[in-house]
């Protein structure tokens, strides 16, 4: 897709895209941190397109599920970058960049091009059985690098080289290709295949070319000599028409390419090449499991229970007379607040009789709250007198209860040291709805009204401009908030630049209402006002949630928004309701206003599928005027993870939505947790786009409600239940 930037956007104070890159960076420190020996056969090394495969072409292997990988490689003024992604055993998603200088077919002097893969493998690889994988190459784009694929794979054990090394693995691929991957040593014809369009605005796909075509044979040996080193070597059918006949980008002498590989450390490995007769390349693969915290999460070992059989040994101890004292339930109420404070709780209120006692808590430390909640009623049990049998414990977030685990304390007592303790506890305890707060709870006096605030650095980035590859700016962000009550916020960041270069980002040639691509005039002024809004949020019944928020919402929208969300603690299934009124803001994000105004609304259900798939569909009108739908998929991890993918078709054609044809993209939620090492309740998000236009495109309203409501609902309670007992 020539001619056109690559927008990623960000949140909060580091471009999540960047972090995403650091990410997978950062396994590579642990074996200097003291990490075991690593097998670098676990993962399957990666071709150039990022897949598992040679240099040019793929194998049959597959990642372990939840694999991340990042990949670069350049050669002939040939320049790849590829995010891949196994979102199941079965299947592997590649998005890419490709940046070819000289390739002068176009009117371009260089060119870009943006694309996605999906492989799918048929089976798996037996005793003697190879494995067999289908694969599609640049299926959804402008199919200037389009391919299809059948290929297989079989591993064979060889002897280690040396005493003491790791014993070696050769594996044989061959297949046969179509597309580009048909276009060199040709032994058949399936029908025909229309030639790329340069006119054609991308983004369809195009299956009327698959598997049609010239049909030719590749093959490759990759032999893993240990734990280290790798060879490779590639017959590829691949003829590079455009490259070496069409232009001349590079000669191509030969069908055969070579390569070395060198694991550097875990999840980073370096390759050189000698490819084609005629060139060299150099590739780098960076490979993380979000299963796999780069550095283990460190949290402070919970202080053990006592057992009421060891302490509570007269008939006085048990009696139930102190809940008819309101003096000494606000001491018990002040006691377990210290208690829960040493494990970064803070007490919300506390409802007490002579048998249950419910705590409403919120975590200023931990975003798991099924180890939040282990530790709230470790802290109960510590806190409260003998009688009190029934815990309800309520984890809050931004004013709304968001569940209710009930358990009994002689079932906590019982079980902590139990062998089986995890299994038995989410047999045992009973997860539901909120209720209204009682009348008489007594609440933490001291939290309303409440200031936090901080100031750091930020920085904000812009990858592939055709011009300039690599935009960014960076300066300093204050942030503060301020709760005034129960459910209610004010909030807002300023901004101020202190040197950048995303204002020189292409102008916008969209001819829709330029809702989303004027982002190079919004990036021209230093000090800005990035948002400031009051919002509030209610439980209107156990299972229905609220939320109204007005004022300057994101960069470049004001107004206001109100959202309703129906989500039962044990359902996999939600529904919800938008409504925003929003106003296009002043290019300088002060407090000014442009002339430009639209209601947009959505309605929207979610679905927890299994295998942790979580799937969204929203259906309304944008805020460009279109109607439409988005559909979301994501892989979720319980540590907190999410890698999805996403894309919107409403009633803008093809020609005025413009080069893309209709939005699509990745998105990828990383935990700060996971990266650091040491609890934290922070998450970064990055969506990644091919190409930023205006047709569906949403405003970002701060703290809509599924996210943080699911978090502490049942499915995600369970899914974390072994945290319960940390």
């Amino acid at each position: 897709m020539p001619g056109k930037s690559f927008l990623t956007r960000f949140s909060r104070k580091t471009s999540g895209a960047l972090l995403l890159s650091t990410a997978l960076l950062v396994p590579a420190t642990a074996q200097e941190q003291g990490a075991p020996e690593f097998d670098p056969l676990t993962s399957p090394t990666l071709s150039f397109y990022g897949l598992p495969g040679l240099m040019d072409t793929a194998s049959a292997e597959m990642m372990p599920e939840g694999q991340l990988a990042t990949s670069f490689s350049t050669f002939a003024g040939q320049s790849r970058y590829n995010v891949t992604f196994q979102p199941t055993p079965w299947a592997t998603a590649t998005f890419r960049y490709i940046g070819v200088q000289d390739l002068n077919l176009f009117g371009f002097d260089d060119y870009y091009d943006r694309s996605f893969d999906l492989r799918l493998r048929l089976w798996d690889e037996g005793t003697y059985r190879p494995a067999v994988a289908v694969g599609l190459q640049d299926f959804i784009g402008t199919s200037l690098y389009a391919g299809e694929y059948v290929v297989g794979t079989k591993t064979f054990e060889t002897p280690a080289l040396a005493a003491g090394r790791a014993p070696g693995q050769l594996k044989v691929s061959a297949g046969l290709g179509w597309g580009r991957l048909g276009s060199y040593g040709t032994i058949d014809t399936i029908g025909t295949r229309a030639a790329y369009d340069p006119s054609s605005t991308g983004g369809q796909l195009s299956y009327d070319q698959w598997f049609r075509g010239d049909v030719a044979p590749f093959a490759g040996i990759e032999w893993q000599l240990d734990d280290r080193w790798g060879l490779k070597a590639e017959y590829s059918s691949d003829a590079y028409v455009n490259e070496t006949q069409a232009s001349d980008v590079f000669e191509r002498k030969s069908p055969l390419s070579f390569g070395v590989e060198y694991q550097a450390r875990p999840g980073l490995r370096l390759g050189a090449y000698y490819l084609y007769g005629s060139q060299l390349g150099i590739s780098a693969q960076m490979q993380l499991n979000p299963k796999r915290p780069a550095n283990p999460i460190r949290v402070k070992a919970p202080v053990p229970l006592t057992p009421r059989s060891l302490w509570a040994t007269t008939p006085a101890q048990w009696s139930q007379d102190w809940a008819e004292s309101e003096a000494e339930q606000v001491s018990l109420r002040e006691t377990l607040t210290e208690k829960l404070a040493e494990d970064g709780l803070v007490l919300e209120s506390l409802s007490l009789t002579g048998t249950s006692a419910e705590l409403r808590y919120r975590s200023n430390r931990h975003r798991s709250f099924s180890l939040t909640n282990g530790r709230a009623a470790r802290a109960m049990a510590r806190s409260l007198p003998a009688s009190v049998e029934i815990f309800h414990i309520v984890p809050m977030e931004g004013g709304l209860p968001l569940s209710r685990m009930t358990l009994k304390r002689s079932d906590l007592e019982a079980l902590e040291f139990a062998p089986d303790a995890t299994e038995a506890l989410q047999a045992r305890a009973e997860y539901s709805g909120a209720p209204a707060l009682a009348d008489s709870a007594l609440s933490n006096e001291t939290l309303y009204p409440n200031f936090t605030g901080g100031i750091g650095p930020y920085l904000s980035t812009s990858f592939f401009d055709p011009d300039v590859p690599l935009r960014a700016d960076v300066g300093i962000e204050a942030k503060a908030s301020y709760a005034f009550a129960p459910g209610w916020e004010v909030a807002g960041a300023v901004r101020h630049r202190l040197a950048g270069n995303v204002d020189g980002t292409r102008a916008s040639n969209s001819v829709l209402p330029h809702v989303r691509t004027d982002q190079d005039k919004y990036a021209q002024y230093d000090t800005t006002l990035r948002n400031l809004y009051v919002t509030g949020r209610w439980k209107l019944a156990p299972d229905l949630y609220a939320r109204a928020t007005a004022g300057y919402l994101e960069k470049m929208y004001g107004g206001i928004s109100g959202e309703v969300l129906w989500k039962p603690v044990d359902s996999r299934l939600a529904f919800g309701l938008e409504a925003n009124y929003v106003q296009q803001r002043d290019f300088n994000q002060r407090l000014g206003f442009r002339d430009y105004n639209i209601v947009t609304g959505h309605a929207s259900a979610y679905y927890e599928a299994p295998q942790d798939f979580l799937v969204q569909l929203d259906v309304g009108r944008y805020l460009a005027g279109d109607v439409g739908a988005t559909l979301s998929v994501d892989k979720t991890f319980s540590n907190g993870w999410s890698v999805g993918a996403f894309a919107s078709k409403t009633d803008v054609s093809a020609a005025d939505f413009g080069e893309g044809s209709f939005d699509k993209g990745l998105k990828f939620t990383i935990p700060l947790d996971w990266m650091l090492g040491r609890p934290h309740r922070g998450t970064q998000t990055a969506v990644i786009r091919p190409i930023q236009r205006d047709g569906a495109q949403r405003v970002d309203v701060p703290g809509r409600l599924y996210d943080d409501i699911r978090a502490a609902h049942q499915r995600s309670l369970t899914d974390q239940s072994a945290r319960f007992w940390e």
